[in-house]
């Protein structure tokens, strides 16, 4: 997957840019605050996903202006394609190939990214939530499916904590009760079946990835913890009295987690820093590995000011890694490329490029 144009008015601090972007490595330069960061999250915005800055749409739009403009043209599969995002009056209006979508999450599986930024450096030390974030992501990337039946799980969720919060006074909600928790039953079943092959996948390319992260010193294995695999709609009426103590469901997916274990120890637990960061690229760089033997291509791989973040070894496993990828890569010290050969700089300078 190549982007051969990209064009933003009106996005944050950005007024109006269009770039030609190199089809392997494009550098972004810049200091803080200066609009970096804004295009590498223009260009995640046509994965479908919401942000990975911030979820709200109002403040996409630039100060004192109406609506905001994403333009990107892409070849996958050796196709043609482009999308365009429309943000105004805090709605969000996708168009691809020129055909008005239904929702914005519609576009997911058209085009596809990775993104590496310095809090997917905590994916692992982070709370279970950031882990089953980075799996639902990257699942509804490859199979748009998957986001209709998430947002359904997590919408029948919510009503049930509402039910069991309000059954004290009600004891008529038995039937709603019954209703949602069959459709938490129905489509949390399909979510794990989904993440677990997603995960069978992926632990094809952790382990040989984390290996070459850490020269060869410590093997990796990927372990998936199932709040409940079987019996759920059984499970979630015997957790009803409980659950209602606590006014939240406590079966189901949205209560999993991953963990791994390096050389046989917890690395959320027990794992250094350095384990645990190394931990998170491999995971980041195995999920693209992923994507690419189910379409058949790399996504487009977007670092968010990463390499500062990262020792020179790590620095040169990841940027060797991509080479093959179309990489669009932020840094205030240029120092931190001098590792790539042929590419694009773009200096950009209060939202514009200079």
């Amino acid at each position: 997957m190549k982007i051969t144009e990209i064009k933003i008015k009106n996005f944050r601090n950005i007024e109006d840019i269009n770039l030609i972007p190199n089809e392997n490595v494009n550098i972004i330069c810049g200091e803080n605050a200066q609009g970096k960061t804004n295009i590498l999250e223009a260009i995640w915005l046509n994965t479908g996903a919401k942000s990975f800055r911030n979820n709200k749409d109002t403040v996409f739009v630039k100060f004192g202006e109406k609506k905001s403009v994403i333009l990107v043209d892409y070849i996958f599969k050796g196709s043609k394609n482009n999308i365009k995002i429309e943000i105004e009056d805090n709605k969000k209006t996708v168009f691809l190939n020129n055909e008005k979508l239904s929702s914005s999450a519609k576009v997911a599986g058209n085009f596809n990214a990775v993104i590496f930024s310095p809090t997917d450096l905590s994916l692992i030390k982070d709370s279970p939530s950031v882990r089953r974030k980075f799996l639902d992501v990257s699942i509804g990337q490859l199979y748009p499916n998957y986001i209709e039946i998430l947002n359904s799980y997590l919408k029948a969720i919510v009503q049930r904590n509402k039910i069991i919060k309000d059954y004290k006074y009600d004891k008529t909600l038995d039937i709603m009760l019954d209703v949602f928790e069959k459709e938490i039953a129905e489509n949390g079943e399909k979510i794990i079946k989904y993440r677990k092959k997603y995960i069978e996948i992926l632990e094809k390319y952790v382990p040989q990835i984390y290996f070459g992260i850490s020269s060869g010193k410590e093997e990796i294995k990927t372990n998936y913890i199932i709040n409940c695999e079987k019996n759920l709609l059984e499970k979630l009426k015997e957790s009803r009295n409980n659950d209602m103590l606590s006014g939240v469901t406590s079966i189901g997916p949205h209560r999993d987690d991953i963990d791994f274990l390096i050389n046989g120890i917890s690395a959320r637990n027990f794992g250094s820093q350095g384990q645990q960061r190394s931990v998170a690229l491999a995971l980041k760089l195995a999920g693209a590995e992923v994507s690419k033997e189910i379409t058949g291509e790399y996504p487009v791989c977007l670092l968010d000011d990463v390499l500062s973040e990262l020792d020179p070894k790590r620095q040169n496993y990841i940027l060797n890694h991509i080479k093959n990828w179309q990489v669009f890569l932020t840094c205030c010290d240029p120092n931190n490329t001098n590792n790539l050969l042929e590419g694009k700089i773009f200096n950009i300078i209060n939202g514009g490029i200079k």
